[in-house]
């Protein structure tokens, strides 16, 4: 079995889990893509919170995840304010926790261990349908932009100058449920131009965007798929230096990382973590160090079906299958 039929295989196996018996079995439980412990019945693409109140969590402590893109380390110190800022609203303990891979986080989420969470692009519609995840804000600049670009970049001298040139060389991915680190450039690519992984170009798989764009710039790759406000954050942290890569390919913008929370949580803790976030003020606080440095200031709110659409889009072009069974 070929290295990329292996990471894929492995992936899907997240998605193959057994199915819950609940009452999401009856007949007035609507779920579209859901898996059949979730209902929708108002339609928005997310799991309902239960009506059952035995079926509601009200944790001590919560849980908190970010995307694994880069070093946790960082990020449990960039998180710190508002982590502090969510302990005061909600009144419980918070934990920071270092996930190291998409799965393991989408997983931690479906089996009750992770309460709230900001999962990659790409990983969206897959913890949305298979773990619950209720998103509701994305971080945005002040003025209210948002998103980021896939970029491929390679370094100089690398002989790929342009994208056709990447035939018959190697390219590398973060991991197959990431957006723009796979499923983005494997559809651009694909339908753009005419290269398809193992058949034209050798694929390889970095892990995390930070693996890839350090690979890139140190010559351990010849090109890689990346988002390009990972790499601003690293060119501004003085990870890599600018000239250390050139990009031969940039998108359309894409929605950035979405944070919500796991569908089952008491309503009223739902609605004090939401007011966290929206009523969290950047100013001077560890958050915007370091969120600044990709040109975003505040929380934007915002809803999976209209956000999320041009991804469900690009998974459906991959043929990508959202079932958890």
């Amino acid at each position: 079995m070929s290295e990329l039929r292996k990471i894929l295989a492995a992936t899907g196996a997240v998605a193959v889990m057994s199915m819950a018996a609940s009452g999401a079995w009856a007949q007035d439980c609507p779920r579209g893509d859901l898996d059949a412990r979730y209902c929708d019945r108002d339609g928005d693409l997310i799991a309902d919170v239960p009506e059952d109140e035995s079926e509601l969590l009200d944790p001590n402590p919560l849980i908190f995840a970010y995307t694994p893109v880069e070093d946790p380390a960082v990020y449990k110190t960039a998180w710190a304010d508002f982590l502090d800022h969510l302990k005061e609203k909600t009144g419980k303990d918070i934990v920071f926790f270092p996930v190291q891979s998409n799965a393991a986080q989408i997983e931690a989420m479906r089996s009750g261990r992770l309460h709230i969470s900001g999962f990659n692009t790409g990983s969206n519609p897959l913890a949305v349908n298979c773990a619950g995840f209720r998103p509701f804000t994305i971080m945005a600049s002040k003025d209210g932009g948002f998103g980021y670009e896939m970029e491929i970049i390679t370094y100089p001298g690398s002989g790929v100058e342009k994208v056709e040139d990447i035939k018959g060389k190697q390219l590398a991915f973060t991991a197959p449920t990431s957006n723009s680190g796979f499923k983005a450039p494997s559809a651009i690519l694909k339908s753009e131009y005419g290269l398809e992984a193992e058949r034209d170009f050798e694929p390889a798989f970095s892990g995390k965007h930070d693996n890839t764009i350090l690979g890139v710039a140190n010559k351990d790759y010849t090109a890689g798929a990346i988002a390009n406000s990972v790499m601003s954050r690293m060119i501004d942290r003085g990870v890599i230096q600018p000239e250390q890569v050139v990009s031969i390919y940039k998108s359309q913008t894409f929605p950035t990382t979405g944070f919500g929370t796991v569908y089952n949580l008491k309503p009223e803790l739902q609605e004090q973590i939401k007011d966290a976030f929206f009523s969290f003020e950047w100013e001077g606080t560890s958050l915007l160090e370091e969120f600044s440095k990709s040109g975003e200031e505040q929380f934007l709110e915002m809803n999976y079906k209209e956000f999320w659409d041009v991804i469900r889009k690009i998974d459906a072009a991959n043929g990508v299958s959202y079932a958890c069974e």
